[in-house]
């Protein structure tokens, strides 16, 4: 009989602990802590007639973490399948994928029209990549590009 105390006593705590908190902190590692302090940004141009619009700017946040961001305003075609982007030392996409590519940093899919953010892989230095590229993988051509100044 000294079981049922026991687990009666881990019950209530169970559900003391599990209780709601009403200032819960839900914290997305795939976006910026505070403001974007931008360091660099530019307008896409359109290629292949996807509809490419808005802006990119790359910065840094409250952390000092850096990230892309695609502005409120970015729209591409995105029905065709996966739009990749990528940063570049150039406008022109050249994939090498037997050597890996230093000029090309993949960043991951665009997920939506309007603003989105790409957080820079820890460890990499974006001093170099003087361009935004997106990339569709399902036709092989690019999207557009923008030239971060």
């Amino acid at each position: 009989m000294k079981k049922l105390p026991i687990l009666l006593y881990v019950f209530f705590f169970g559900l003391v602990s599990c209780s709601d908190d009403p200032d819960e902190i839900i914290v997305d590692p795939n976006e910026p802590m505070g403001a974007l302090n931008v360091l660099r940004s530019g307008n896409f141009v359109d290629q292949n007639g996807a509809g490419s619009t808005g802006t990119a700017a790359l910065g840094t946040d409250s952390q000092g973490t850096e990230f892309l961001q695609f502005g409120p305003g970015f729209n591409t075609a995105l029905a065709t399948g996966t739009v990749t982007v990528f940063l570049s030392t150039s406008d022109t996409f050249m994939a090498d994928p037997a050597n890996g590519n230093p000029d090309l940093l993949p960043l991951g899919p665009v997920r939506n029209s309007g603003e989105n953010f790409f957080r820079i892989p820890a460890g990499s230095s974006t001093a170099s990549y003087t361009h935004v590229i997106l990339w569709c993988g399902s036709v092989g051509v690019p999207f557009g590009n923008a030239r971060l100044e």
